[in-house]
């Protein structure tokens, strides 16, 4: 707990040097590598992959919808982002979250979608790997939107999981079936509702579709995914 204080403490109270290219003093990441490495793209507004310019829908969302009403992302998932994401997750790192909840902030629409929710829901991290890590980037990302509508534990996940990585889109969409619910309590707050689901990381979206088909149970009316990083290619 020590080395996470005095990282919160160095990061957030003191001037920083980019992560990126290293500048000083600069943001956790300055805006010239924001303006150089996160190009603004034209993506799917159902699944947030990459589309020629003008179009609004993938085909594959078009002939096969997914549980989400809208799903926004920031950056691809690809340097620099793909290795600070890294850090954040899983070397404690977590000043850098105000930098890439920035890199949220500016994307096109999420602005709106914050706006018009209700409520603000991270994907939630089973308790053996939340325990193990100390934090939820997904939770760390949602604060540093409008934090008097995140709902921390609306969401929680109620059977484990093995990590998604290397597994086919099938594969994931398997291994994860059931295993979200949303926490009882919050119930009635989220009948009849907007809510913003945030991920730190959309690769095929099995994870956030399922966590999607939970809030509908619950009543969810509207769903927008956001997460800060799309895989770019279908997996």
């Amino acid at each position: 707990m020590a080395r996470l204080s005095t990282r919160l403490f160095d990061l957030r109270g003191w001037p920083s040097q980019c992560a990126v290219c290293r500048a000083w003093p600069a943001h956790a990441v300055c805006t010239a590598c924001v303006a150089r490495f996160a190009p603004l793209r034209a993506r799917c507004d159902r699944c947030a992959l990459p589309v020629t310019p003008g179009v609004r829908r993938c085909g594959a969302c078009l002939s096969n919808p997914p549980p989400l009403d809208a799903c926004l992302a920031a950056v691809g998932f690809e340097w620099p982002w793909a290795g600070l994401i890294a850090r954040m997750k899983f070397q404690q790192d977590i000043g850098l979250a105000d930098a890439l909840a920035t890199l949220l902030r500016r994307t096109p629409g999420v602005a709106e979608a914050l706006a018009q929710a209700d409520w603000l829901v991270p994907m939630p991290l089973a308790p053996a790997r939340l325990a193990e890590r100390g934090y939820n980037p997904a939770l760390l990302l949602a604060r540093r939107l409008p934090p008097a509508r995140c709902l921390t534990d609306g969401l929680r996940r109620v059977r484990d999981t093995p990590p998604q990585r290397g597994l086919t889109r099938a594969e994931r969409q398997r291994n994860v079936r059931g295993a979200f619910a949303v926490h009882g309590p919050h119930a009635a707050a989220l009948r009849d509702r907007r809510v913003v689901l945030i991920d730190d990381v959309m690769t095929t979206g099995a994870s956030l579709h399922e966590a999607a088909r939970a809030l509908r149970a619950a009543g969810v009316v509207h769903i927008t995914a956001l997460a800060l990083a799309r895989t770019e290619l279908p997996a």
